[in-house]
């Protein structure tokens, strides 16, 4: 998964915790923010398939309508709403009805038949807890992706806010005591290359680094008159 591969070099360069970031279980976790049951989470993560509704055996609708009504109540049982008694309670399907635009009674019948709803109705109901359609509707690996690439956008803006912020202290370097100034454009050209993959980044450090080496020899021979 290319977005995980990304995210992890900038939790490098960042420095962050992977397991924290990359956390599967609780609220605010990827299980949490997608709606995948953790084993298909942790399975992803690992690079193994997850069958989609249309590779599994059931019948492709049927196995569709499933994704949407699982979400729902996944959903109802993770974004809980805080009561006067500090406890945090599901939704009673009246209040979630109220938000979507339907009734009750129609909820409590698509629960039972297991029948998702339309898409419209879908949308209002996602809506309700905060989400968008597509929380409902993705296949498993395109629902965790989403996720992932939410993190990585997050990361992204946090490293070039840092690199700003290094360039910022480069031009003020007398008013900045805690700059490296043996960072060099060698470091500053990492910092540049934060949201490219490894395998493309390095190479192309590893070059700048030889050039900038070769510079100081330039100049080293120049200081000594040869």
């Amino acid at each position: 998964m290319s977005t995980l591969r990304r995210i992890v070099a900038l939790l490098d360069r960042l420095g962050d915790d992977r397991g924290d970031v990359l956390r599967v279980e609780g609220e605010g976790g990827l299980s949490h923010a997608s709606g995948l049951p953790v084993a298909e989470v942790e399975a992803l993560l690992r690079g193994e398939q997850v069958a989609s509704a249309a590779e599994s055996g059931a019948d492709a609708v049927e196995a569709r309508h499933r994704r949407v009504l699982d979400r729902i109540l996944f959903l109802r049982a993770t974004r809980l709403r805080p009561s006067t008694d500090g406890q945090r309670r599901v939704y009673s399907l009246a209040e979630i009805a109220a938000g979507a635009g339907t009734s009750p009674q129609w909820l409590d019948k698509m629960i039972k038949t297991g029948k998702a709803p339309n898409l419209d109705h879908a949308a209002g109901i996602a809506q309700f807890f905060g989400e968008r359609i597509e929380f409902l509707v993705a296949e498993p690996a395109e629902a965790l992706d989403r996720v992932l690439r939410d993190i990585h956008n997050e990361l992204l803006e946090r490293a070039f806010e840092r690199q700003d912020q290094d360039l910022r202290r480069l031009k003020d370097r007398g008013t900045a005591p805690d700059l490296n100034p043996e960072l060099g454009v060698v470091g500053y050209a990492a910092r540049a290359l934060a949201e490219v993959p490894d395998d493309t980044a390095q190479p192309l450090i590893a070059l700048i680094e030889s050039v900038a080496r070769r510079a100081r020899e330039e100049r080293a021979r120049e200081a000594r008159g040869e």
